[in-house]
């Protein structure tokens, strides 16, 4: 379970809006529970730093990645999970984001179709890499 604000699904939406057609990135900074919930307090976005077709693949830089566990480390939080856009196509996990995914972390796809986000999921992955499963969202207002 992952629990997000209205405000950080609007940001992630937004997001995905604003760099349509291409692919979008950023981290999801909170905190991971004792229970193994999950609580976003900021989301962090990050560019598109891939060589390969932006339509169809994201890739966020060694470099921002460090720059996002730097930023939630000084802020006493930690990067818990991943968001990404997903430009005409549903907000399911492909192949290659199972490929490149890490236990424990939360990733939230946004399906944006004809430049409009339609629908946002949360995943989270097998520990031993073999699929994703659906987490819930609890979702707040503040």
């Amino acid at each position: 379970m992952i629990a997000v604000t209205e405000k950080h699904i609007e940001e992630i939406k937004a997001h995905g809006e604003a760099t349509y057609p291409y692919e979008c990135g950023g981290m999801l900074i909170g905190t991971l529970n004792a229970d193994g919930s999950k609580t976003v307090h900021e989301t962090f976005p990050l560019e598109n730093s891939s060589t390969e077709d932006q339509k169809v693949r994201v890739l966020i830089s060694p470099k921002d990645v460090l720059r996002s566990e730097r930023y939630a480390r000084s802020i006493k939080l930690e990067v818990i999970g991943y968001y990404h856009s997903h430009p005409e196509d549903k907000a399911i996990p492909s192949q290659y984001d199972l490929d490149h995914a890490l236990p424990v972390w939360s990733y939230i796809i946004v399906s944006v179709i004809s430049g409009k986000a339609v629908d946002v999921r949360s995943w989270v992955m097998e520990n031993d890499r073999s699929k994703f499963n659906e987490e819930g969202f609890v979702i707040g207002n503040k």
